[in-house]
């Protein structure tokens, strides 16, 4: 299974397991998380939620090809759910993101409450060299996190950063030595288990509640954009690079 869901002292762990692609995310893959949101939400045993990948990457975005085949043009779309679901679950999330973290592997660590990397993770939000837009919500929150420039750089330019410099920009809280990640990161969801489930369900509560509608309302404008821009030349230009293993050159386009 792509997705694996494990439910341990009070902690319900999804995992991405396609290591042969990256984790990239297919459509099968979004609906399965979405379907383990809701059950963790409904089962009062699970107390946390911890997100991890695998060592060489925690996920590298999008599955471009099963992307192309279904792409994400209305709010029914698995993707959309899941960024619905991920940023609006009231139980709190752990991250424990290694390896690389590409478009949706980043933008979706903005929903979690607590993230946690490997020294050697990379992160990318490359959406312009796709000749898309932002999306989860990513062009609010990025700026809010770590100030207009730097979300300006990582969201235009879509080059890669690492580990530290996500650390600086406040995406994630802490790094550890990648030997030492997955069971560092399981055993602060475990402490948050053991606290008093009302308390963490308020706390968060009251921390999202000032921008849950503007989160909600730009996760809309954002996909309006989305889904025309996924039919543009330029995104054909790059979709069709990449599976050519080419540079694209978006000179032709104004």
């Amino acid at each position: 299974m792509d997705i694996l869901v494990e439910r341990a002292e009070g902690v319900m762990t999804i995992t991405f397991n396609r290591p042969e692609k990256k984790n990239a995310i297919t459509s099968s893959m979004y609906r399965a998380m979405t379907d383990a949101l809701a059950q963790a939400h409904d089962d009062a045993s699970v107390r946390a939620i911890l997100i991890r990948g695998g060592a060489a990457a925690f996920s590298a975005g999008n599955d471009l090809e099963d992307f192309m085949k279904s792409p994400p043009t209305d709010a029914d779309a698995p993707v959309l759910q899941f960024l619905r679901s991920i940023s609006t679950v009231d139980k709190p999330v752990v991250a424990s993101v290694a390896g690389v973290a590409i478009g949706i592997g980043t933008t979706l660590l903005l929903h979690c409450d607590i993230v946690y990397a490997a020294e050697s993770a990379v992160f990318s939000l490359p959406f312009a060299q796709l000749g898309l837009c932002p999306e989860a919500a990513s062009s609010l929150l990025l700026p809010r996190l770590c100030g207009h420039q730097l979300a300006a750089e990582k969201l235009l330019l879509g080059e890669p950063f690492d580990a530290d410099e996500a650390h600086r920009m406040g995406i994630v809280n802490r790094l550890l030595p990648a030997a030492e990640l997955e069971a560092f990161a399981f055993g602060q969801a475990t402490k948050l288990a053991s606290l008093p489930a009302s308390s963490l369900r308020v706390t968060k509560m009251l921390m999202k509640r000032a921008h849950t509608h503007e989160v909600a309302e730009r996760m809309n404008d954002e996909v309006v954009h989305f889904g025309k821009m996924l039919l543009s030349p330029e995104a054909r230009e790059a979709m069709t690079a990449f599976f050519q293993k080419r540079r694209p050159d978006f000179r032709q386009f104004d």
